[in-house]
């Protein structure tokens, strides 16, 4: 059995966000809580996301929203517990006007591959983060990028309800990850 750890961005997901239905779907996924939502301190988000990982059963896949994705770049580069992969939605870019000033420890975003598979989803509409600086991230980060069209932030607001066809990138890329490692 996969472990999943939901990593929402700034702000938590809400009740109308895909995390959050999923959660209410399968009780099994965890979420990682840091000592602040709407006052993101990156130290604290990558002792979070360190903790919960160091909790899991087996290694984990990790299902980053936004802000989260930056940290699991900052994530991997500090840490040495394994995990089975990184499933990003909607990868921010800390350059972009509509990136939250108080997120701005995030900003020096890692460049290094990950040791570990990773898939980046994203929106050709979305208003933190180009398919420029997405497609430069799924390059460095040696990620699969798949593009959904447009769909704003992937987020409670794009109408998105329980993302079914999220779910279905989720366990293709769940499926990939059990071939590559049996």
């Amino acid at each position: 059995m996969t472990d999943f750890i939901h990593l929402p961005g700034i702000g938590n997901s809400g009740d109308t966000h895909w995390q959050s239905r999923w959660e209410e779907a399968d009780p099994a996924i965890r979420r990682f809580s840091p000592g602040s939502w709407d006052l993101p301190d990156l130290a604290d988000w990558i002792a979070a996301l360190e903790q919960s990982v160091r909790e899991a059963e087996t290694p984990p896949i990790l299902v980053a929203h936004s802000l989260a994705c930056l940290l699991v770049a900052h994530w991997n580069a500090v840490t040495s517990l394994p995990i089975g992969g990184a499933f990003l939605v909607a990868v921010p870019d800390p350059s972009s006007p509509a990136f939250p000033a108080q997120a701005a420890s995030f900003g020096m975003v890692p460049q290094e591959r990950f040791g570990f598979p990773s898939l980046i989803v994203a929106s050709t509409n979305d208003p933190y983060g180009s398919m420029s600086y997405v497609e430069t991230r799924a390059e460095q980060w040696g990620s699969e990028l798949v593009v959904i069209g447009a769909a704003g932030h992937i987020n409670g607001q794009s109408g998105l309800g329980g993302w079914p066809e999220g779910r279905a990138l989720l366990k293709a890329f769940e499926n990939r990850i059990r071939g590559e490692n049996a």
